[in-house]
C-alpha cells in the first residue's frame, strides 16, 4: 500500500468550538460536563504519569507505572462511554484485579520501607516530587469520579482503583527517594 493511499486524518476537528465535545452513546456534551472533567483528570494524570517515568524510576516502577497508563486509558474509556451497550462494540473497563494488582505493588514497596513516624511533605527528589503530584491530582480525579457517581453512576472497581492508585503513588514517591539515597521530607508543625 502506498502512503498516497490513506487520508491522514486531522488533528483538529473544529466541532468543539461551540464549546462541546463528543461522548460516544451520549452525544454531544457542554466542554465542563462532569463526565468531560473526569475524563480530563485522567488524562492529566495518565500525562503525570509518562513525565515521572521519563525521570528514570527505579526497577520495577517504570514497569508498573507502563500498566497504570494503559489502565488510565481503560478508565477514560470507560467514563467517555457510560452506555457502552449502545455502541455496538466492546468497551474495556476497570476489574477488581487491577485494584488487586496495585494494592500487590504496595505491599511489595513497603516490605524495604521504613515505618513512617510523621507526615512527609511531597518532595525528596525530582521523581519522588512527580510521583507526589501524581497522587495529588489521582486525589482529584477521585474527588470528580465521586461527584459523577452521585448523578450517574460508575463501577466500584472502578472507584476503589483510583483510591488505591493514589495509595500506590505515595508509596512510589517513598520507594523511589529510598533507591535514590535521598530522604522523605519529614513536616514539622515549626520550622
Amino acid at each position: 500500500m502506498s502512503t498516497g493511499d490513506t487520508k491522514k486524518a486531522r488533528v483538529y476537528t473544529r466541532t468543539g468550538d461551540e464549546g462541546t465535545s463528543q461522548l460516544l452513546s451520549v452525544g454531544r456534551v457542554p466542554k465542563d460536563h462532569l463526565r468531560l472533567t473526569v475524563y480530563g483528570d485522567t488524562d492529566e494524570l495518565n500525562s503525570l504519569v509518562g513525565m515521572a517515568i521519563a525521570q528514570g524510576l527505579s526497577a520495577p516502577l517504570p514497569a508498573q507505572l507502563d500498566i497504570v497508563q494503559h489502565r488510565l486509558f481503560v478508565l477514560g474509556s470507560q467514563i467517555a462511554v457510560p452506555n457502552p451497550e449502545a455502541v455496538g462494540f466492546e468497551i474495556p473497563s476497570i476489574a477488581t484485579a487491577d485494584t488487586d494488582e496495585i494494592e500487590g505493588w504496595i505491599d511489595a514497596a513497603d516490605v524495604e520501607l521504613p515505618a513512617l513516624k510523621n507526615f512527609i511533605l511531597p518532595g525528596g527528589s525530582q521523581a519522588a516530587s512527580v510521583l507526589h503530584m501524581a497522587r495529588t491530582v489521582c486525589r482529584r480525579c477521585e474527588r470528580d469520579l465521586q461527584s459523577l457517581h452521585h448523578v450517574d453512576p460508575v463501577s466500584a472497581p472502578a472507584r476503589s482503583f483510583v483510591n488505591r492508585l493514589s495509595d500506590y503513588f505515595f508509596t512510589a514517591a517513598r520507594y523511589e527517594n529510598l533507591k535514590r539515597g535521598v530522604a522523605d521530607v519529614a513536616w514539622s508543625a515549626r520550622t
